[in-house]
């Protein structure tokens, strides 16, 4: 897995994120780094809302 350290820096997850924080935050994530998948719950948690994973 490959982390791109400099996005991380620029783009750190807001303190206390809302649901909608966190989808943004993770599908940005998910274009710009390798380090890891959006996790298992909040990725169930979208499906179930209809939101699409990229």
């Amino acid at each position: 897995m490959k982390l791109n350290k400099e996005w991380h820096l620029k783009n750190p997850m807001p303190k206390n994120p809302t649901f909608e924080q966190r989808v943004k935050w993770h599908l940005a994530h998910q274009q710009n780094c390798l380090c890891r998948p959006i996790p298992a719950k909040l990725a169930a948690e979208m499906k179930q809302k209809g939101l699409k994973l990229k």
